[in-house]
């Protein structure tokens, strides 16, 4: 009897202890605490800026530079000549990582290196300008140059094939119709303004400040970027790039990607607050003063195009520039690997 008794005990203990556990119903699980995902820092950065229409987008960003308002950390150049950034980017310690340049020079590096050097975005679309002096009025299009000395910069590099092919496609020949006289722009300036010469080829913002100075006797003839649009053949005219070496590209992905935010930021600001970018730009010795720089950056025809827009724009121009003169983009056409499209 004391056994039963016992079992019984022991039954009711059992029925009890599984009714509990079915009123507990299922144990909640422990959250599991997620890793906190670092915020990226930023990176020392060596930039390379070009003087001139090329670099006058990078002011936005290289004043922020300076007071250490952008995430990487710039330490940059403002270089007169694209022979100086060349050499600063093939320089057997990399002296630059990222560098602005004209077009043609981007597809010479990646060429030569055999693609050491890349490009990471397209800027400024066309800011040559044929100018007209001594209140002159015979010029209104290109057909006009016929039996002009024409006084231009850019001798082997973008403004000479811009010329040469512009002057081509409109029926006159280069080398007979019009006498090529390559100078450096201020000597150029100065001619036109005191009139001892009557027609020039000239980048903004010199041509800006020759206009300017000259009083009222120096004209904008021509629009070099509305003469290449009228000739309708697909090919935009894009004449500068930022490139950077391919191995900063691999190893710094992130510094990368802030910098072509930052810099499409900087390009922007440019572009819709020429008043206050001009000072910008004149007090990093990009253009001579600020009120020419003003004048100038509606001019410049700023863009920023960056991974799969850069090819459609920049490959019917790399092709002209090939079948004028091949050495003019290091001797082939560049294959696609020249875009950075991460």
């Amino acid at each position: 009897m004391m056994k039963m008794k016992t079992l019984l005990a022991a039954v009711l203990a059992g029925a009890l202890s599984l009714s509990l556990a079915a009123c507990s119903g299922p144990k909640t699980a422990e959250p599991t605490q997620q890793p906190t995902q670092e915020v990226f820092q930023g990176e020392d950065v060596r930039l390379a800026v070009l003087s001139g229409p090329t670099g006058i987008g990078a002011a936005k960003l290289l004043t922020d530079s300076d007071k250490d308002d952008t995430v990487n950390h710039y330490t940059y150049t403002v270089a007169t000549d694209n022979n100086e950034v060349v050499a600063g980017l093939t320089a057997a310690d990399g002296e630059y990582d990222i560098a602005m340049v004209a077009s043609n020079v981007a597809a010479n590096l990646y060429n030569k290196t055999q693609g050491d050097v890349k490009i990471l975005a397209l800027g400024t679309q066309g800011v040559l300008h044929i100018l007209e002096g001594s209140n002159g009025m015979a010029i209104q299009s290109m057909k006009d140059l016929k039996g002009k000395t024409i006084y231009a910069t850019g001798q082997g590099a973008n403004p000479e094939y811009i010329l040469r092919h512009l002057l081509t496609e409109n029926g006159l020949d280069p080398d007979k119709d019009v006498e090529i006289v390559f100078a450096d722009a201020t000597e150029i300036s100065a001619k036109l303004i005191s009139g001892e010469i009557e027609t020039a080829m000239l980048p903004v913002p010199a041509a800006t400040a020759a206009i300017a100075k000259s009083q009222g006797s120096v004209r904008d003839a021509i629009d070099l970027t509305s003469a290449w649009n009228d000739l309708d053949n697909g090919s935009q005219l894009i004449m500068s790039a930022v490139v950077a070496r391919a191995d900063f590209l691999a190893e710094h992905p992130q510094a990368v990607d802030a910098f072509l935010e930052e810099y499409e930021a900087s390009v922007t600001y440019v572009k819709e607050n020429p008043e206050q970018a001009g000072q910008l730009v004149a007090d990093l010795g990009i253009a001579p003063s600020a009120a020419i720089a003003q004048k100038a950056i509606p001019q410049c025809n700023l863009v920023f195009l960056s991974g799969a827009d850069m090819k459609p724009a920049i490959s019917g121009y790399y092709e002209v520039l090939y079948s004028i003169d091949p050495t003019a983009v290091g001797g082939k056409l560049p294959d696609d690997n020249i875009y950075y499209v991460p």
